[in-house]
């Protein structure tokens, strides 16, 4: 699978920035994983924001990024936040 869009919570928005910061297929979002394609994203636009994040981690983990566990979001927010 290439199409970004075709990964779960990747819409065309999302997809467009991920190709900005030269992520262009699912497989580089997999190899980049999603805290290091959150960070190319923000260096970019600084007004990416946590639900990005919880995004990216959902289509890496195929998983809705509502459904994530609260531990795994626990960990996300300190990404996010350390980037502030």
């Amino acid at each position: 699978m290439s199409d970004l869009s075709s990964l779960r919570n990747i819409g065309k928005e999302l997809e467009r920035k991920l190709q900005a910061v030269d992520i262009t297929t699912a497989a580089e979002l997999q190899e980049a994983g999603s805290e290091e394609a959150f960070v190319r994203l923000k260096l970019r636009d600084p007004s990416v924001c946590l639900v990005h994040l919880y995004a990216l981690e959902g289509a890496v983990s195929d998983v809705e990024y509502n459904e994530l566990s609260e531990d795994v979001k626990r960990r996300l927010k300190g990404v996010s936040d350390r980037l502030k």
